[in-house]
């Protein structure tokens, strides 16, 4: 049965998604580039790109932040303040962008050790580090101009500025490394431009729309939610690095099989999080206009459709899952712990989807306080059994089974918030 919110859906789910799958191709070009110059080249690009992309993750809050800030005053018709807003959200994230740039040059060489680089691994990594760090602030940018513009339900111009980024960032590196001969340098100086691009436009879509100096008083709401947001993202991605730590110590057949599991479920995550994007957008701007009803009905149709794709993962992987993870290797064992953990991994997809349209419509409700503490407690029973599973010796199993428990504590957390009403508060801020 259609519904009269399906087409707003998809007209900003789908540009989200194509937003989201850039920055994976993106990292899927630069490791194809610096591929052949070798295996310590390859290897100095895995940490540097592991700890950059950890760093820049943890403050994605200026784009969600943003979004649901910004969507409120859009849906209160309140454009000139979401456009205050958003400036507010540049300047925050380039003090948070230098902050890091400062941070990344003086710790490189410490976290490049921890991560394990030794050797020629071990200069490359630093060496990239340091010059990829001075597009921390670029990118920062970028990711609070693509918060406002999707709290305005513009996803088309971040979709169009992402893509002409990242198609020259791969020309640039194919010129700095191959053609001018720097190596895994020029990878890293072919991204640092490319996002100074990227930044500068988001700032001149900014500029056009509306522009302010920067006030640390209007600055304060987003560094709260920021802040809430940061902690739930990182309870999140430090989960998933505590079940990749457990299976390194179990034997490299079981993480083996969790990574391609696990890379499996990031890149069908893409696809439910376009969907958690556009109830961010959604629920944000029919709340600040005072609709809390409409809200509500929407963000009940974006849970319908997430689910809805999450089975349709789940029937596709159950009938492949003899034929996918031989796809990603031929090692007997690896393919046999891949199948123990099949059915869990194929099951937990409706669930998955169920969260992450919940997450999105959390967010955008501003309710990040409660996302925040839902999340820790989801950790907090995860990380024992994972533990367990080393200590029990209940290997790949007993991992993806505390996954699940994770997905369903979030799945209740959440849905019981979502039941109640505190979350869908009208009006925009003052």
């Amino acid at each position: 049965m259609r519904s009269r919110y399906d087409r707003e859906i998809l007209v900003l789910a789908l540009p989200a998604l194509g937003a989201l799958a850039a920055e994976p191709l993106y990292v899927l070009v630069d490791t194809a580039i610096v591929g052949h110059l070798g295996t310590t080249q390859l290897a100095a690009l895995a940490i540097a790109a592991t700890v950059m992309s950890t760093a820049f993750t943890i403050f994605n809050f200026l784009t969600y932040g943003t979004t649901a800030q910004v969507a409120r005053l859009h849906g209160a018709g309140r454009d000139r303040d979401a456009a205050a807003l958003g400036s507010q959200a540049l300047w925050l994230a380039l003090a948070i962008g230098v902050a890091l740039l400062i941070l990344i040059e003086a710790a490189a060489p410490l976290a490049v050790t921890l991560m394990g680089g030794e050797g020629a691994v071990h200069d490359g990594a630093v060496t990239y580090l340091r010059i990829a760090a001075l597009g921390g602030p670029l990118f920062m940018l970028a990711s609070a101009g693509q918060g406002f513009l999707r709290g305005m339900s513009d996803l088309k111009t971040p979709l169009l500025i992402l893509v002409a980024a990242h198609v020259t960032n791969a020309g640039l590196e194919l010129i700095f490394v191959y053609g001018f001969d720097w190596g895994l340098k020029g990878s890293a100086w072919g991204t640092v431009i490319a996002q100074l691009g990227m930044a500068l436009a988001f700032v001149a879509v900014q500029r056009r729309k509306g522009f302010e100096r920067p006030h640390l008083a209007k600055m304060r709401p987003l560094a709260r939610i920021g802040s809430e947001i940061a902690v739930r993202t990182t309870a999140l991605t430090g989960s998933f690095l505590v079940g990749s730590a457990v299976l390194a110590r179990v034997g490299s057949a079981s993480l083996g099989a969790h990574q391609i599991a696990f890379q499996l479920w990031v890149f069908l995550a893409l696809v439910l999080d376009a969907i958690a994007i556009a109830g961010q957008v959604m629920v944000g701007r029919m709340l600040g206009a005072g609709d809390a009803q409409g809200a509500r009905a929407a963000a009940s149709r974006m849970i319908g459709w997430s689910v809805a794709v999450g089975a349709l993962f789940a029937v596709i992987f159950l009938a492949l899952g003899d034929i996918v993870p031989k796809l990603f290797t031929g090692d007997p064992a690896v393919i046999h712990q891949a199948h123990e953990i099949w059915p869990l991994f194929a099951l937990m997809m409706p669930a998955n989807g169920a969260v992450f349209a919940l997450d999105g419509i959390l967010i955008g409700a501003g309710d990040t306080r409660y996302l925040m503490w839902g999340m820790l407690a989801a950790a907090a029973v995860y990380v024992p059994i994972a533990l367990l599973a080393l200590w029990e010796d209940w290997g790949i199993l007993g991992v993806w089974w505390g996954l699940l428990a994770l997905i369903a504590v979030r799945l209740v957390t959440c849905g019981a918030r979502f039941l109640g009403s505190r979350w869908a508060l009208t009006g925009a801020p003052a």
